[in-house]
């Protein structure tokens, strides 16, 4: 499905990012494993896939440094010729309310997880008209959709990327670059894994389908995005929560 394609998951060491990296290798792409700080995670990852068959390799770099961005970009391009698929899945959380919450908190994650999508779609997106094709998958959420309290700071910067896919989209889908976000609802990720039994089960009450979702659940919608299954699909944003906010 995907042979021949490269593709670069930002944020790739845990989570969504590792199950979206090795579903993306088993379709058949070659995947750079993006990470920051877990560069023992993200080399597990990168096992993963090789042992599987699959081809990958891991690459350190802050997402929210526009200039390294555009070295690890430019350096993807420089070995393997082509970049085709730009999954920004980077993101982490400062949560608090708001009265609570400090600038720096603010604004941490809004470099991160808003400013760093920016960063790699301005230096991947002169390759991809250059290719004239190209697909960028933004990791959103339904805190972006419909707000949540004691996450300003997250909701804002998934919102933010719900614009700029849709912004995004109408200025490359001339050139045959398609640009679609995912809004995950509530899956089960190292954070979630903190929280306590009965706020699961509380959370677990508002989906309509009765059950938290899991990294592979976000993985499968991504790869149909990644692929020429979803060739007439862009600026669209697709809830992956299991019925959880429409």
């Amino acid at each position: 499905m995907l042979e021949n394609k490269v593709a670069l998951v930002t944020g790739a060491s845990r989570g969504i990012g590792r199950a979206t990296a090795i579903k993306l290798a088993s379709c058949g792409a070659t995947v750079i494993v993006n990470y920051q700080g877990s560069k023992e995670k993200a080399e597990e990852v990168v096992n993963t896939i090789l042992a599987n068959g699959g081809q990958a390799e891991s690459y350190g770099c802050d997402v929210s440094d526009f200039e390294s961005c555009g070295n690890m970009i430019g350096e993807i391009i420089k070995k393997y010729g082509h970049l085709d698929i730009l999954v920004n899945n980077a993101g982490i959380t400062r949560d608090g309310l708001l009265m609570k919450m400090s600038e720096e908190d603010f604004e941490k994650v809004i470099n991160v997880n808003l400013k760093g999508a920016f960063h790699t779609i301005r230096h991947a997106s002169r390759y991809f008209l250059k290719q004239r094709s190209g697909s960028i998958i933004n990791i959103s959420s339904v805190s972006g959709v419909s707000g949540n309290a004691g996450q300003a700071n997250y909701s804002a910067a998934k919102a933010g990327l719900i614009g700029l896919t849709k912004s995004v989209a109408k200025e490359l889908g001339s050139r045959g670059i398609r640009v679609n976000a995912v809004a995950p609802g509530f899956i089960e990720t190292d954070m979630t894994d903190a929280m306590p039994e009965s706020a699961k089960e509380a959370i677990k009450g508002q989906i309509t389908m009765g059950r938290i979702g899991t990294p592979d659940d976000i993985a499968g919608v991504v790869v149909f995005l990644a692929s020429d299954a979803s060739s007439y699909v862009t600026g669209q944003t697709i809830a992956v929560d299991g019925g959880m906010v429409f």
